[in-house]
């Protein structure tokens, strides 16, 4: 699925057509939310039984929402599903902290030489150590804007925080990651002065 936003009615449609026992409207919400939930519970927590967990927790609280969806609320059901798989999500880290992010985190491969996949490798396994750092909103929003690429404005309702906030949690949590990361550059096989976060 793309991140590109769809269109509020449509989904209303499908959510009202669901609501009214419309078995083929509800294949299509799972088929098409459930993966999206899944991913982004996965990058949050670092472990697929969670992940798992909360996009079942996730998608059972669309279900329930389903028959009063309000379109005109302004949220889309991809919006309010970010919302509710970040609020599982943080509520289970708060409970215990899990060690990073997923392996398929993608930062590009220089070559397809083992020397550049072990580099590769330790980028990411620094950026993921870099990111458990952080409290909990920054890298809420790092995750939603540098990984999940989202924009502000759906970073900001997602998050029930103004777009000034999204930018000023993500602003501070690149500087902290860049922070983190600054002692490890040579490491890591960076020669220019900025090391990469996104």
């Amino acid at each position: 699925m793309t991140q590109s936003q769809t269109d509020p009615a449509a989904e209303a449609a499908l959510l009202d057509a669901y609501a009214a026992g419309d078995a083929d409207a509800a294949r299509t919400l799972a088929t098409k939310y459930t993966p999206l939930v899944f991913a982004h519970a996965f990058r949050m927590l670092n472990d697929r039984a969670e992940a798992e967990d909360v996009a079942q927790e996730a998608m059972l609280r669309l279900w329930r929402h389903a028959p009063g969806w309000d379109s005109a609320g302004g949220a889309s059901v991809r919006t309010w599903l970010y919302r509710v798989t970040a609020n599982l999500c943080i509520d289970r880290l708060r409970k215990t902290r899990p060690d990073g992010l997923p392996d398929d985190l993608d930062i590009a491969d220089d070559g397809p030489g083992s020397e550049a996949r072990l580099q590769n490798k330790a980028r990411k396994m620094a950026l993921e150590d870099a990111l458990m750092q952080l409290p909990d909103r920054q890298r809420q929003a790092v995750v939603l804007r540098h990984i999940e690429g989202l924009g502000n404005t759906e970073i900001a309702q997602i998050m029930d925080i103004g777009p000034r906030a999204v930018e000023s949690l993500t602003a501070r949590g690149k500087r902290a990651l860049a922070t983190l990361l600054s002692g490890q550059r040579a490491g890591l096989g960076y020669t220019d002065d900025t090391v990469e976060t996104s």
